[in-house]
């Protein structure tokens, strides 16, 4: 099977995004979503947040309290169930599918010095036509109790300076390589 493709979530459409996934891992791909919490929705937050609260409120007909729908509030899950809609899960094909995606908040350290990928029939510049209303899934989940936004936060500073640095030495590295070649030629 093909390596895993790894996928830059941010400033992607849910819906387009999750659709072009649905597609790739029933295909067989391995595939890595990072930055769930980026992710734009078309529609204001208001809307968005009253559609969801509308679906926090379904519960299971004839045992509410043990057993129903379970409502995900990580941006992650939320993207996940997205993708679980649009692929046969309850047969052996689509549960093998939804084991080869895997979806983070943030970028975890085994992704964060792999390349990203974008999708670009996903991208809200080319997708959500100018002055839409959209909101990002991160602010979403926060709105309706996930309460790790200020961490995933902090690790993603604590990343981006890294990668800052990281990029920096290697600019300069291939400076000197670079002045390096001329001298000899």
């Amino acid at each position: 099977m093909p390596k895993t493709i790894v996928i830059d979530a941010r400033a992607h459409m849910l819906g387009r995004l999750a659709s072009v996934v649905a597609k790739q891992i029933l295909s067989g791909y391995q595939i890595v979503i990072v930055r769930c919490e980026e992710v734009s929705i078309s529609g204001g937050l208001v809307r968005q947040k009253s559609k969801y609260e509308r679906f926090l409120r379904k519960k299971h007909n004839t045992n509410p309290t043990r057993a129903g729908a379970w409502h995900y509030r990580a941006p992650s899950r939320i993207f996940w169930r997205t993708v679980r809609g649009m692929v046969p899960h309850k047969t052996a094909r689509g549960a093998a599918a939804l084991e080869r995606l895997k979806c983070f908040e943030g970028v975890p350290p085994p992704y964060d010095r792999v390349k990203r990928l974008v999708v670009p029939d996903a991208l809200q510049v080319l997708r959500l036509q100018h002055g839409h209303r959209f909101c990002k899934l991160g602010a979403l989940a926060q709105s309706v109790g996930w309460k790790h936004q200020d961490a995933v936060a902090e690790l993603e500073a604590k990343r981006k300076t890294k990668a800052t640095a990281f990029y920096a030495a290697k600019k300069k590295s291939l400076a000197l390589k670079a002045k390096a070649a001329a001298q000899l030629a």
